[in-house]
């Protein structure tokens, strides 16, 4: 890497406090880093480490309250910090550019896509409508939009996540920016759409010849993206270095323990239970002396590690530094497979999925009344059978669209069936709604979401919250109450203080562990948790996983576990469903499900997870004159058969005991991969 010319960004010795009743925090302290054009570089760390603060510094901007106290932002030479608005606006776009974590919410509802792509190269570089228009298209060819031309029509809501996040990056990239900053742009996409993201970032900053800046908390990800990675705890860059000399030799604590961290899909392997890192990131006004990780390092030694004062970052080699004092003295320790899970003991049946079809209506109003309502209508769910026993955990995996959250609300009462049956505890409730429920039904299933904002009540406080769900399961006196609330909280490591906080002075991790505490503050016997960890940093996904484990062998609930995470399912389900479109691909245990035979789709979902080899292909249309009513895996998969594969269902067969797949391959052909 050159250090004469000027980098496309450089961040100097940056410090960054906020000022609040006449006192300053510091949020970043000290930050320096360089990103070549044509690099990505990845900036990782736990929530509340300072991450986004310096994202936000690189487009020149400080959040209300915030203040420079030292540093610069250089973008090719020039301090974006003292630039005027003026110039700002102009840096802003062909100088860099953002990709934010939720598209949603950077684009207009109201105007369709094309018009806002439109409006980027009306701003940065206008030219006639044909030619913008025509650029607008061959960009979104560029993303990976399939049919690119239909999207300049389409309303942001017609559009699904993944497909937003690429047009967002498009957006973005029409400005030709020489940085771009992406914070956290695949958190709760799947893991096939989230490879393809990835990669594309990758693919773009060589082309475009670009300086990319990736944050994330998805270590795996990084690692498979970045060339180079920055570490930040507390707001400080504790290790910096090349990809794979980070991940292969970590010199910093901080960095160890996160990579302990990590869940792993070690086929053939019992489960094991997953690593954390005990305590949680200070805040801004309570940062230790000395090394701001040494209350929760496991290699402290107070004399150097807390009494000697503000420690600077040291190389360790070649492009390589770290910010300890015993730097040279630490050994990564191997990964502790003494703390195997408990394997569970299926109790009795909890639930059951009897051919559970969910229908919506692609027409309504006189085609309705008329009849025809159910020849229009798309299934969510096709036919899905499953049992979930209690102790017993099933996890559901499967691209957006798989209908995995649509079996979550039919179980909870949010949805009713079109047909076949839910039975809990042998009730039939699928055709029930909430209030038709009985009120120990209710409380006997949870459903925790993938996004807790629309389900917190932003009106009132966290502890009123926990209390007002405690109080459902029985009379219980103000200070068992609050001893109640403190325990809950503890159980998803956040501090007892969080009870006096409003939501939305909570991240989006905080406020997670919050929805998961209510969901258990009434002891379940079944508990739906949908994408429950997506948002979370590692280290407290570690934490949940271990806790809905806890839950599992003491409480013996039953356990529904909705996740894109394939190595998480790995580290906490018995067994595993995975779902296409609607239908049941693959079903059978957890050993069974990720070791050959797969079904090819589910080859193609641990593919993207980077646990299998590759057989993923482009999207194809049906040949012309064939009916429909095959696989729904067919137009992508590479080891269809011909003519059958897209005329005909495929036929489930139990290979093993307990292990079903639907497919017209053979298990031997199913096995060998070309």
């Amino acid at each position: 890497m050159s250090t004469n010319a000027a980098a496309a960004v450089q961040i100097e010795g940056l410090t960054i406090a906020y000022q609040a009743s006449g006192h300053s925090t510091l949020a970043v302290h000290d930050l320096s880093l360089r990103v070549e054009r044509g690099e990505t570089f990845g900036l990782v760390g736990e929530s509340g480490c300072g991450k986004s603060t310096a994202a936000l510094a690189l487009l020149g901007y400080l959040a209300p309250g915030a203040q420079r106290i030292a540093g610069a932002v250089r973008l090719q030479g020039e301090d974006i910090l003292q630039a005027s608005p003026e110039r700002l606006r102009a840096l802003r776009g062909p100088g860099v550019a953002m990709v934010h974590q939720d598209p949603v919410g950077a684009l207009n509802p109201v105007l369709t896509l094309g018009e806002q792509l439109l409006e980027t190269l009306r701003c940065h570089r206008p030219q006639d409508d044909a030619g913008m228009r025509a650029e607008v298209v061959q960009m979104l060819t560029r993303v990976a939009l399939p049919e690119p031309a239909s999207f300049l029509a389409r309303y942001p809501h017609q559009a699904s996540g993944g497909q937003l996040q690429r047009i967002a990056i498009a957006m973005a990239l029409l400005a030709r920016p020489r940085v771009l900053v992406l914070d956290e742009p695949t958190t709760g996409l799947d893991v096939t759409v989230e490879a393809e993201v990835a990669q594309l970032v990758a693919d773009l900053a060589r082309d475009f010849d670009m300086a990319v800046v990736y944050i994330s908390h998805n270590l795996g990800l990084i690692r498979r993206v970045c060339g180079r990675i920055g570490v930040m705890y507390a707001g400080e860059l504790v290790e910096q270095g090349l990809a794979a000399t980070v991940f292969g030799a970590p010199a910093h604590p901080y960095t160890i323990a996160l990579l302990e961290c990590l869940p792993h899909i070690a086929p053939g392997q019992p489960p094991v239970r997953l690593a954390t890192i005990a305590g949680r990131v200070p805040k801004l006004d309570k940062k230790p002396l000395g090394c701001a990780f040494a209350p929760r390092c496991a290699f402290v030694r107070d004399q150097v590690c807390v009494h000697s004062g503000a420690i600077v970052m040291e190389p360790v080699a070649a492009e390589h530094s770290a910010r300890c004092a015993r730097l040279g003295m630490l050994h990564r320790a191997a990964r502790d497979h003494s703390a195997v899970a408990a394997e569970p003991t299926a109790g009795a049946l909890r639930l059951s999925l009897q051919s559970v079809w969910k229908r919506y209506a692609a027409a309504g109003g006189l085609l309705a009344r008329l009849g025809r309502q159910e020849a229009l209508a798309m299934p969510a769910v096709a036919g899905v059978s499953l049992d979930v026993g209690s102790g017993e955990i099933v996890a559901l995996v499967g691209e957006s669209g798989s209908g995995k959250s649509t079996l979550a609300r039919l179980v909870a009462g949010l949805e009713q069936v079109t047909s076949g049956q839910v039975l809990f505890d042998a009730v039939d409730v699928g055709g029930l709604r909430p209030r038709q429920r009985s009120d120990q039904q209710l409380a006997a299933v949870q459903l925790v979401f993938q996004n807790p904002d629309r389900t917190l009540n932003p009106s009132q406080r966290v502890g009123r919250i926990l209390a007002r769900a405690l109080r459902r399961g029985g009379r219980i006196d103000e200070r068992s109450m609050r001893d109640r609330v403190s325990a809950l909280l503890s159980q998803v490591q956040l501090p007892p203080e969080t009870a006096n906080q409003w939501p939305h002075a909570l991240s989006g991790g905080q406020r997670q562990r919050v929805a998961i505490a209510r969901a258990l503050a009434g002891r379940p016997q079944l508990v739906l948790a949908d994408e429950p960890v997506s948002a979370l940093d590692v280290s407290v996904q570690g934490a949940i996983i271990n806790l809905l484990l806890d839950v599992r062998d003491n409480t013996g609930a039953a356990i529904l576990f909705i996740s894109h995470d394939l190595a998480l399912v790995h580290a906490i389900a018995d067994r595993v469903v995975v779902l296409r479109r609607g239908k049941v691909m693959e079903a059978g245990s957890r050993a069974a499900v990720f070791a050959p035979p797969y079904h090819p789709y589910t080859r193609t979902l641990l593919a993207a997870a980077g646990a299998a080899k590759d057989v993923s292909h482009v999207l194809e249309p049906a040949p012309p004159g064939l009916p429909p009513g095959g696989c729904l895996h067919v137009d992508q998969c590479r080891q269809r058969i011909g003519p059958i594969c897209w005329q005909q269902a495929p036929p489930e067969r139990e290979v093993a005991p307990g292990h079903r797949i639907s497919c017209h391959r053979s298990m031997a052909e199913l096995l060998y991969v070309p």
